[in-house]
């Protein structure tokens, strides 16, 4: 009994030294934010600080517990069983501040000295950002000690978040495509931290992200003969397609399958789990009703047979599931009189049919004939939302945007066209991007290409998507990382247009606003522990 109560009094020491030790680092952090000079302006020694991206100066409030401080050990609210560990980190914490204050006092001559009430880090302000590494090195050094990260894994991050120059100078290898190997490490490394934290997603098409293994048990069920592989063959798109046509070939195959109301219910159901592990809190998924006809089901059984997928999939008492809320999709190519009666259909159901889209080829079939389906969809209290923007051509926005819609799924074109966005500014529309996909439709070259960040920065409402998880092989976070990472998106620009999803919601505002705001809390945590790791 006593030598449990050793080990206890020994926990809440090594706990309280732990805090203690990040608080500290949490002062030096905001005292780097204070000291360093406005970008414009100028150091003490009256030379003009450069310009940077006001993103790498403008500090978010750190949460005062931050959340690595629990990386690698038990909760702090609960038993700590490694008692002996945290007080040997613990130590290691101490030496590394004293060895850095050493090391940085010996190597320059103009400091801000320790102060003893705060223990900030010194660091030598003529040097500005650029030259500050050895400061944001040191406090990388601190949360790799008070945690189990392996020094590689934080020094990637840390490569992750520097700039260009600084980037260039800590790749592994000297081989030509060392660079793009370290991009690619930096994005799934990057996706790993973004897999925890809560999402939404508002663009994901339900035959578009069958799970190919579910794709050969159902061919294998109506006789059609069908390997894993060329499952995939048929299924999994490739990096770029000729255009959009092209890549909705890869589609044929699930909605061939897709024809049973089992089968939707099926993959409705494992669409959710697949969400649900990714982190995804809150997702719409949509799909054209209409297509699912060919072997005798009606419109209202396919919405049915959905929403019976997504409800077997919530009564899984093994597993916390997303909030889902449903689109139905209107086809370009379909009749406009069948597809008003579409959206009567949709707007009878209820929930979880919250909103009405348009999708189909851009270029062969307009959208403009349609309007009377989104008169009706409207009529019935649904959301509107619409496909375009993914081949060149600002006038297919300016067509769907006359339906009345609030967000628009795509709108890729929409970028460096000012009259577009200024109408998306005023009317406060939202565009569902969904940048692997544009790189497989040919509308942009490039990932780094992609105008996700130039619109975000020119104050349109953006949201990151799959689009389809199965066809472009991606999941949300993955998209968000690899987006990211080519576009050079700060944490704060990340974070933000991951949070827009949950406010751009189609569900009811009441039901949404619980999720978003414990994602908030979820990605300011992030946030700050990316600032101090």
């Amino acid at each position: 009994m006593a030598g449990a109560r050793r080990d206890g009094r020994r926990t809440r020491l090594a706990v309280a030294a732990v805090d203690e030790c990040g608080q500290r680092l949490i002062d030096a952090s905001e005292h780097l934010r204070r000291a360093v000079p406005q970008p414009g302006g100028r150091s003490r020694d009256g030379r003009r600080c450069p310009q940077v991206h006001r993103d790498r100066l403008e500090l978010s409030p750190l949460h005062p517990r931050p959340s690595w401080l629990h990386t690698g050990s038990a909760s702090m609210s609960g038993p700590v069983e490694r008692s002996d560990r945290s007080v040997r980190r613990v130590c290691l914490v101490g030496r590394t501040l004293q060895c850095h204050r050493s090391r940085h006092e010996a190597r320059t001559g103009r400091v801000v000295t320790l102060d003893d009430e705060r223990r900030t880090i010194a660091r030598p302000l003529e040097r500005g950002l650029q030259r500050g590494g050895q400061v944001v090195q040191g406090l990388q050094r601190l949360a790799c000690a008070l945690s189990d990260e392996p020094v590689g894994l934080a020094q990637r991050r840390w490569i992750s978040r520097a700039p260009a120059e600084q980037r260039e100078n800590h790749q592994d290898g000297s081989d030509e495509g060392g660079e793009r190997s370290g991009a690619y490490h930096s994005a799934m490394s990057l996706a790993d931290e973004l897999r925890g934290l809560p999402k939404a997603e508002l663009h994901q098409h339900l035959d578009g992200a069958l799970r190919p293994e579910t794709a050969v048990e159902l061919a294998a069920a109506i006789g059609m003969p069908l390997t894993l592989d060329d499952a995939r063959a048929r299924m999994v798109g490739p990096k770029r397609c000729r255009d959009q046509g092209e890549l909705l070939g890869y589609f044929e195959l699930p909605l061939a399958l897709l024809q049973t109301a089992e089968s939707l219910e099926r993959a409705a159901a494992e669409l959710v789990e697949d969400l649900a592990s990714d982190g995804v809190r809150y997702a719409e998924i949509r799909w054209a009703p209409r297509l699912h006809l060919e072997r005798g089901l009606s419109v209202t059984s396919v919405i049915s047979s959905v929403a019976s997928g997504i409800a077997r999939a919530a009564g899984e008492p093994a597993r916390p599931v997303p909030m889902i809320a449903l689109i139905v999709t209107a086809m370009r190519s379909h009749p406009p009189a069948a597809n008003v009666e579409l959206a009567r259909t949709a707007a009878d159901f209820g929930w979880p049919v919250v909103g009405f889209d348009l999708a189909g080829p851009e270029a062969d079939w307009p959208a403009p004939p349609h309007a009377a389906a989104f008169r009706a969809a409207r009529e019935g209290g649904l959301a509107l939302t619409a496909h375009a923007g993914e081949v060149p051509g600002p006038e297919h926005i300016a067509e769907v945007l006359a339906f009345g819609v609030t967000r628009v799924a795509h709108g890729v074109t929409a970028a460096g066209n000012e009259p577009i966005m200024a109408v998306l500014r005023d009317r406060d529309i939202t565009l569902d991007l969904c940048p692997t996909s544009n790189l497989q439709t040919g509308i942009v070259p490039t990932l780094a290409a992609h105008p996700a960040a130039r619109l975000h920065r020119a104050g349109v409402s953006v949201t990151i998507s799959t689009d389809d998880r199965t066809v472009s092989a991606t999941t949300l976070s993955q998209e968000l990382a690899r987006t990211a990472e080519a576009l050079h998106l700060s944490d704060e620009e990340l974070s933000s247009i991951a949070l827009n999803a949950f406010r751009r919601a189609f569900a009811p505002r009441l039901a949404v606003r619980p999720l978003a705001a414990a994602a908030t809390r979820a990605w300011n945590a992030w946030r700050a522990a990316r600032v101090i790791g």
